[in-house]
């Protein structure tokens, strides 16, 4: 269908809108937005950990994008960056994106989550790129866990957990535990 053939017939167009025979009438198609049930997790670069915070505290991966409404993603996101320079320029760029609008209509940003990147203290370019963040949405902190390098789950769950636990609704008592 669609091709001539070697007798020179046209080729046939396929149905289109203006086929459909007028006693069917037309359909809208049904509006769609996103889902107040649930949060996303949006990664701000590859490797910012949404895949671990999703097995820990639940929710939807979206991975580096925003959710979309056609599929009813959640209206409730996270935005998650590692603590170091790149995550950060990251998670800079995408919170000027919501700033500007650039984003699906009734999306909205719960928090950013920075995991941190290596174990102890920041650097104090760091540091001070965190407070600018913090100034321009709600932040926590996950702190460096060398068992979840390893692919390990910890025996004990990291304090922090619990507050952001709170802000998405996640089982607080047991941050990490299996559903």
């Amino acid at each position: 269908m669609g091709v001539s053939s070697a007798v020179g017939t046209a080729p046939r167009a396929l149905p289109g809108p203006a086929d459909v025979p007028a006693a069917y009438g037309t359909v809208a198609a049904p509006r769609q937005g996103l889902s107040e049930q649930g949060f996303g997790w949006i990664a701000a670069h590859g490797g910012a950990g949404t895949t671990t915070l999703t097995g820990l505290l639940g929710g939807i991966d979206l991975g580096c994008r925003w959710p979309d409404a056609a599929l009813r993603e959640p209206a409730k996101v996270l935005l998650a960056a590692r603590t170091n320079a790149e995550g950060m320029r990251a998670a800079g760029r995408a919170l000027n994106a919501l700033r500007e609008g650039r984003h699906p209509a009734g999306m909205r940003l719960v928090a950013l989550v920075l995991v941190a990147d290596a174990p102890g203290r920041l650097p104090l370019p760091l540091a001070r790129r965190i407070r600018v963040l913090r100034s321009i949405a709600p932040l926590y902190r996950v702190p460096w866990m060398p068992t979840w390098r390893l692919g390990i789950e910890p025996t004990r769950v990291p304090k922090e957990l619990f507050g952001l636990a709170d802000a998405v609704g996640a089982d607080r008592d047991r941050p990490g535990s299996k559903r």
